[in-house]
């Protein structure tokens, strides 16, 4: 797990993307549903890079990596889907998305219980898994929702969740120097 607070800017980054995903689906809300198409399967594609690049690091470290490695597949696959295929219809954008929020909640859950010991504030994980479901299954029993609705559903729930993960990456660069200090202190002491 300390792997992953040395890394705490990749989980920042992802919150960056996020925030500015979300901005520009609430702000030009009336795009034409091929861009957000094409918006949403580079945010997914970027974030599941992201994942994956934690997975990988995480695992040469001997560390728990299988479900950053699973988040990012399945947000690499709707990334490419969405990318690919700019004409897919509004209802299948719709289950795409509401597929991957679920997905990706369910997961965020599971490593908030498995950090729950490792650091305080592991809460923000949980809470960004939580809002995920939720986004999903909304999207989900409303598959006919127009394309504006759309956009700013998806704008508010990618704002969310990028502000969520700006504050869990500087929990972890707050949790990585506590650690590299008293590590410091152990070496001074040592010497």
């Amino acid at each position: 797990m300390f792997l992953i607070a040395r890394n705490w800017w990749a989980v920042a980054v992802r919150g960056v993307c996020g925030i500015l995903f979300g901005l520009g689906a609430v702000l030009w809300p009336g795009i034409a549903i091929a861009v957000l198409v094409l918006l949403f399967g580079i945010y997914a594609l970027v974030d599941g890079v992201f994942a994956i690049i934690s997975a990988v690091r995480a695992g040469a470290k001997n560390e728990r990596w299988g479900s950053l490695a699973v988040e990012g597949i399945v947000g690499i696959i709707a990334g490419i889907w969405a990318v690919v295929a700019p004409n897919i219809t509004a209802v299948a954008l719709v289950a795409v998305i509401a597929a991957w929020a679920v997905i990706t909640g369910v997961l965020e859950i599971i490593a908030a219980v498995r950090l729950r010991k490792m650091i305080r504030g592991e809460w923000v994980l949980g809470l960004f898994g939580v809002i995920s479901i939720a986004f999903g299954l909304a999207l989900g029993f409303s598959p006919i929702a127009g394309a504006l609705i759309l956009a700013l559903w998806i704008g508010a729930y990618a704002f969310a969740v990028g502000v969520l993960q700006l504050v869990l990456a500087f929990k972890l660069r707050h949790w990585r120097n506590r650690i590299d200090s008293s590590e410091e202190e152990q070496e001074r002491l040592a010497a």
